[in-house]
């Protein structure tokens, strides 16, 4: 199955860079390119991707607005946001909107290959340094109070969010579980829907969040 991409940045060298790493991927189309937000939303709306590549930091309407003018529809492509980094709260505030996916631009391209299929799957994937960043962030807040959605979880539920939260698949959660891929994939949507997310990075951020993880926790 082909999975067809927009990519939304303000650089035409970049958008021509991130074409070419993607059109030499096996199953991967790029079906429209737009150069701010308003383009973006204008594209997607008319080429119904299955994902888009969202610079952060775009004219006219940021990576940050647009996707929060394209995520509530239903048929809104998983989104995988580009960054060179910016502030840690823009890092937050984008992981919260319920994005796929958080890359530097300077990642390798079988990186970027990699955040589009996951993203594309439904899954999410965070670059190990902006995950590193963020979870630094946090270390420095003091312990919140969990959210009252938590006390909806069951004791398996809660468990999986942990594991997920510490970074693991769902192969490495069942083994670690002791619990088959199906169940897990059963108790992720089950966590998700409780807990009112997105994905799995939306699932991540409130674990640390919340304090139900620290960052430094084995």
């Amino acid at each position: 199955m082909t999975i067809r991409l927009v990519i939304a940045d303000d650089h035409a060298m970049i958008r021509a860079g991130l074409r070419l790493v993607a059109e030499n991927a096996a199953g991967l189309e790029v079906v429209g390119e737009a150069a701010d937000g308003n383009e973006a939303i204008a594209v997607v709306r008319r080429e119904r991707p299955d994902v888009l590549l969202l610079d952060l930091a775009m004219p006219v309407l940021g990576g940050l607005e647009t996707a929060r003018a394209l995520l509530p529809d239903p048929a809104a492509p998983r989104i995988v946001m580009l960054t060179t980094f910016g502030t840690d709260e823009n890092l937050h505030r984008a992981l919260r909107t319920g994005v796929n996916g958080f890359l530097l631009k300077s990642s390798p391209p079988e990186h970027l290959v990699e955040a589009i299929r996951v993203a594309a799957a439904g899954d999410g994937l965070i670059d190990p340094a902006v995950a590193m960043r963020v979870i630094a962030s946090f270390a420095a807040r003091p312990v919140p109070v969990p959210p009252p959605e938590l006390g909806t979880l069951t004791e398996r539920e809660r468990e999986v969010l942990l594991l997920m939260a510490r970074g693991l698949a769902n192969r490495e959660i069942a083994r670690a579980a002791g619990i088959g891929e199906a169940t897990v994939r059963s108790r992720v949507t089950q966590v998700l829907h409780k807990l009112g997310l997105r994905n799995r990075v939306q699932a991540v951020i409130l674990a640390y969040e919340s304090g139900l993880v620290r960052p430094g926790e084995s």
